[in-house]
């Protein structure tokens, strides 16, 4: 039961439209290259959608109803949208939840130092990355320091043409010969991926020698365009990203090379649903979480009670709270858990079965089951529910295809369904298609990013 490429069916209407979303998509990317900058850019999207910040509603005491769009956010990197239905929250939501964390490093608390004349910045990577991938290509810094005096500072190096980016660098291959002969995941460690940002002296107006004259050079240039100290890297949160622009990829300008793919392909398509759906029935819901690369952890992770606490808000607002309403609510509902799945590579198909693989172009992914092996730490989505959303994408033309994520004792992976699940809601693994997936640059399908937004938005309506 092979599916068949879904680039030959679109007529230039719907070819002009995906090329739309696609160059929005792109620039999403561009400006949201942390969990912060997405909910930044996510905040300004819904504004100009008409939604409010549930914050200012419950500080007026004011009620909502059917029809009222709103957002809640935690801690600047979590943020979920709604749109109230008609129907009685407790009879369930309609959820598209995604995360806008990404693999990355980030900087430690202390992490200046000198040597041989250098300045460098120590760095603690995040999430599951090969650590060879990240050595000699242009690296930018975003992120934000946090003044004793309560002020923040957003800190942004290496984005604009004219900024100069920062850089891992690499045992030349004259004296490798050592290095080339370790495992794949020792030949560059965690504590050899720090960053090079500086080689001049700071000069003296006294004409004498400073001590560690790079790093002061440095914390001069610092000072000067951003009010930091070098304390200041205490409570400061910047992490290490590609400098790279997502662009087109291919000859035909059919893929999307870029960073952090995994998870705003689906963030981004989730939201864009989110904002066309309008009001419906059910209340709507698109949920974009933080912490999901390193086990949803955390006061922003899908563990944490934002979620639930934020729905307990809602209903609070429109008159009808109570725990059981609350936790009728979250049963009743039904989500598409959006995270990308693995592409089938030719590059590499004996880690793949090809006919329980992704392709490029076949459309939305949909993972009955993730986890790893004997489908560990998986959620894993009821028959009925799968022939439900069976219904729904073909009903309204949307292409989608069912994958595992490589062969079954290859390894595996997992996201925030499990978690989700716990409520008794109905949930399953959607998504786009990557290859090259946790490394820096990752490769995306225009056409699956196209048929991932109308199933986001045909389930939202029909689900």
């Amino acid at each position: 039961m092979q599916k068949k490429s879904v680039w030959n069916t679109y007529n230039e209407t719907q070819l002009t439209e995906l090329e739309q979303l696609a160059k929005d998509y792109r620039n999403f990317l561009n400006v949201g290259k942390t969990e912060r900058e997405c909910v930044k850019e996510t905040i300004r999207l819904a504004k100009a959608n008409g939604y409010e910040n549930l914050d200012d509603i419950i500080a007026r005491q004011d009620s909502l109803k059917a029809g009222d769009k709103v957002y809640a956010v935690n801690m600047n990197k979590e943020i979920a949208l709604f749109t109230i239905g008609s129907e009685s929250l407790e009879k369930g939501m309609r959820i598209l939840g995604a995360h806008i964390d990404s693999p990355r490093l980030d900087l430690k608390q202390n992490p200046l130092y000198e040597d041989s004349e250098m300045a460098l910045l120590d760095t603690h990577y995040y999430g599951g990355i090969k650590k060879y991938q990240w050595v000699t290509i242009p690296l930018a810094l975003h992120g934000v320091v946090a003044k004793k005096d309560g002020s923040v500072i957003e800190i942004s190096i290496g984005e604009k043409e004219d900024d100069p980016v920062v850089c891992i660098s690499d045992l030349l291959i004259h004296l490798a010969g050592k290095q080339m002969e370790k495992k794949a995941s020792e030949v560059i460690e965690g504590d050899d991926l720090n960053v090079l940002i500086g080689n001049r002296p700071l000069t003296s107006d006294e004409d004498e020698e400073l001590k560690d004259a790079v790093s002061a050079y440095v914390l001069q240039i610092l000072k000067e365009q951003y009010d930091m100290e070098e304390e200041d890297f205490l409570s400061a949160e910047i992490e290490v990203v590609p400098a790279d622009r997502a662009r087109d990829c291919g000859l035909d300008r059919s893929m999307i090379l870029a960073y952090g793919q995994d998870d705003r392909i689906c963030a981004y398509t989730s939201l864009v649903a989110m904002l066309e759906a309008g009001p419906q029935e059910k209340t709507c819901c698109c949920l974009l979480v933080d912490k999901e690369e390193i086990g949803s952890v955390g006061a922003t992770g899908m563990q944490s009670a934002f979620f639930e606490n934020t729905v307990a808000e809602l209903m609070n607002c429109m008159g009808n709270f109570s725990e059981l309403g609350l936790r009728r609510a979250l049963r009743n509902s039904k989500m598409l858990s959006s995270d990308v799945s693995a592409a089938f590579d030719p590059n590499f198909p004996s880690f793949f079965e090809k006919k329980n693989a992704a392709h490029f172009g076949h459309g939305l992914v949909l993972n009955k089951y993730t986890g790893s092996r004997g489908k560990s730490g998986s959620n894993d989505a009821n028959a009925e529910y799968i022939g439900h959303l069976r219904r729904i994408f073909d009903d309204n033309g949307v292409a989608f295809q069912m994958s595992e994520l490589g062969k079954v004792d290859m390894g595996g992976g997992g996201t925030i369904a499990y978690i989700c699940a716990l409520y008794g809601m109905e949930v399953i693994d959607s998504g786009v298609a990557l290859l090259s997936m946790h490394a820096p640059m990752e490769i995306s399908s225009k056409a699956d990013i196209y048929e991932a937004k109308k199933g986001y938005l045909a389930f939202l309506k029909e689900a």
